[in-house]
């Protein structure tokens, strides 16, 4: 068997020592591109919580690294050695196009993205993937003759065995047109997210930084000129010769990424570079925002609110959010806080669909931990007891 294998081998080889290895600039800035992809993947996985739309973000950008590293392999001919994953990574490419609407719905929506809600967005990879099987179960000289058409059809094919078949090619030969009409639902898709959320939009960072809705906007306009670039790459190359001008242009997006990643690092921030105490620049972020992030999905009414979460939740520092509350409401964060949850607490008390819990049921649910916390918060928005207010208003 192994000797078998061994002068199988020994037949391709002559024709893989034909294929070139090209190293040009082109290859050099997809090398570059490709590394900080991954670099900026791992960076995001280690730093981003697991249900966050930037882990998302993180999952689109892996998926366009190892598509990317496949077109570099191919183009610079290193590939003849890997003959066995040529083409193994077209299934991500179908991936691209949901994960960023999924980033786009997850981070404007402020809703998690699951398997059990999502998974029809999944089935067309999938199905894809099941398709190639018999392409992957070909023998190396399937895999070879494939790449040699595409990236160098100069070179004579190997032989194949009339006993190969090649089912499986009815659906790659619309591999393109499928990665197409991917990109354009999803674009589409993700347009009428943000057009929903633009309502919603407070205000524009007008120096380096930028808000979610700007981020989610120029990843819009990337996804179009990808789509445009796409078209006109297919359209003039009628195999993968010309996917190198693709991942260019994913390079390019990678690295302005990098750069907005790196802008939004709290590095950059007075809060980082000043001590506990010292005077902090002006707020950066409007008291809108910080009102808007309270009240998605009821945030303040959470027992588990605290300052850190929502900032985290907002993506800033806490300092920042808790400057903002100081300087415009002349109170802390917890009074802040607590005065939301006194307002909703006044109208419950007095709402008979809540008559069947007690005075610090209610407290409860708004978010108090205590009878005591909340008798104590009431009494200083109120200037009366819970039980006073009640009397008061049902007199």
């Amino acid at each position: 068997m192994n000797l078998q294998l061994n002068t199988y081998l020994e037949q391709l080889q002559p024709i893989i020592d034909q294929i070139p290895i090209r190293h040009n600039w082109v290859s050099h800035f997809m090398f570059l591109g490709i590394a900080q992809a991954y670099f900026l993947t791992l960076v995001i996985f280690l730093r981003s919580k697991i249900n966050s739309p930037i882990r998302i973000f993180g999952w689109s950008l892996l998926f366009q690294a190892i598509v990317c590293t496949d077109t570099y392999l191919c183009y610079t001919g290193l590939m003849k050695y890997l003959l066995h994953s040529n083409d193994s990574t077209e299934f991500l490419v179908l991936l691209i196009a949901p994960s960023i609407y999924f980033f786009t719905y997850s981070l404007l929506e402020r809703k998690p993205i699951t398997l059990k809600k999502h998974w029809i967005h999944l089935v067309v990879p999938l199905l894809y993937a099941i398709t190639q099987i018999g392409y992957f179960l070909n023998p190396l000289s399937v895999k070879l003759n494939a790449y040699l058409d595409a990236y160098h059809p100069a070179i004579a094919m190997v032989k194949v065995s009339e006993s190969v078949t090649y089912e499986y090619q009815v659906i790659k030969d619309e591999f393109r047109w499928l990665v197409l009409l991917s990109f354009a639902l999803y674009l589409v898709l993700s347009i009428l997210l943000v057009l929903k959320s633009r309502k919603n939009r407070k205000l524009s960072s007008k120096n380096i930084r930028i808000d979610k809705y700007a981020f989610t906007r120029n990843t819009l306009i990337f996804l179009v000129l990808l789509l445009t670039l796409v078209l006109v790459v297919y359209l003039n190359y009628e195999d993968d010769g010309g996917d190198h001008f693709i991942v260019l242009s994913l390079t390019a997006i990678t690295y302005i990424s990098s750069f907005f990643v790196l802008s939004e690092s709290r590095f950059f921030e007075n809060t980082w570079i000043a001590d506990k105490y010292e005077t902090l620049a002006a707020p950066a972020i409007p008291l809108e925002a910080i009102e808007e992030a309270c009240n998605v999905e009821n945030y303040f009414l959470s027992n588990e609110a605290s300052l850190k979460g929502l900032a985290s939740k907002m993506g800033v520092s806490a300092n920042a959010v808790s400057q903002v509350i100081n300087s415009q409401q002349k109170m802390n964060f917890n009074d802040f806080l607590n005065k939301k949850r006194i307002g909703v607490a006044k109208k419950r008390l007095l709402d008979v669909s809540f008559k069947h819990l007690t005075i610090e049921g209610v407290g409860q649910s708004v978010g108090f931990r205590s009878k005591s916390a909340f008798y104590n918060a009431f009494k200083k928005h109120t200037g009366v007891s819970p039980s006073i207010f009640i009397k008061q208003n049902n007199a």
